[in-house]
């Protein structure tokens, strides 16, 4: 059996926006939803267009969808970080939340949106946790709650699943979405064994997607790979520019060659042509 990456634009939107059950199941494994709040039923919204820009025309997926709370829940598969997503995902749900109110209503209607968010890189490497939630909190008292956005960051590449006993669900989906692509030829038990995750695995086999779309999943990864190098190209760009400048300042403080090429990354040759 040979089966598509469910991170990609076509098989994620097939499995999380064509599946209600699906995107539910997600939704109530990886929202930080109090028990007996969970997401019952959902409605499919328009999907937000994604701005274009140099770095990030393609990597974003996105699904958006309400539920009969009129809650709203946007999820995006983010193929490539930067350090702008946090404050583009900020406004995206700030956005939403807004959208419901009109002149007519009462602030007392607004429902909350939640903002699932999946990552393909890891954006905080020095905190062990793959999972990161960040709501309104009072600062001295974290029961004091401004409740209406809740923006939740997931890093695929950091999550290692430990124990099947707490968060089952999340534990499987994040497996689903972290192990399956091209090179899966065998499913752990554990998958197929789930109704749900059996299911999402059913519509990813490469069998069930025509040649058409086979060569646009092809020109999904491709343009991918294309904004991964150039956000990589941007990102040593910069650190070349930051050592540069630390070799200046450290140069002027009168330290030596070798300390500085210790201090920055940079070679004793390049240094001395600073």
């Amino acid at each position: 059996m040979k089966y598509l990456d469910p991170k990609a634009d076509l098989t994620f939107k097939k499995v999380f926006g064509e599946h209600p059950d699906l995107v539910i199941s997600l939704l109530n494994a990886l929202l930080p939803l109090e028990k007996g709040d969970e997401v019952q039923s959902v409605e499919y919204l328009t999907p937000e267009m994604v701005p274009e820009t140099p770095t990030r025309k393609n990597s974003i997926v996105d699904v958006r969808c309400k539920d009969m709370k009129g809650r709203q829940f946007l999820v995006e598969m983010q193929m490539i970080w930067s350090s702008e997503f946090k404050q583009r995902v900020l406004f995206n749900a700030s956005k939403a939340y807004v959208r419901q109110f009109d002149s007519k209503e009462n602030f007392k209607l607004l429902q909350p949106v939640y903002s699932l968010n999946l990552v393909d890189a890891v954006f905080e490497p020095d905190v062990d946790t793959y999972y990161h939630y960040y709501r309104l909190v009072h600062e001295q008292y974290s029961n004091k709650i401004i409740d209406g956005l809740h923006l939740v960051f997931v890093e695929l590449p950091k999550f290692k699943p430990v124990t099947y006993a707490e968060k089952k669900m999340q534990v499987l989906w994040l497996r689903f979405l972290s192990e399956i692509d091209e090179k899966t030829r065998e499913v752990p038990d554990e998958l197929l064994d789930n109704p749900e995750i059996k299911k999402a695995l059913d519509i990813v086999e490469q069998s069930a997607f025509s040649d058409v779309q086979l060569t646009a999943y092809e020109k999904f990864w491709d343009s991918v790979r294309v904004e991964r190098a150039l956000t990589d190209g941007v990102r040593e760009e910069a650190e070349r520019n930051k050592a540069i400048e630390i070799t200046r300042n450290l140069k002027a403080m009168g330290l030596s060659v070798k300390d500085i090429a210790k201090a920055t990354g940079l070679s004793e040759e390049e240094i001395t042509k600073i």
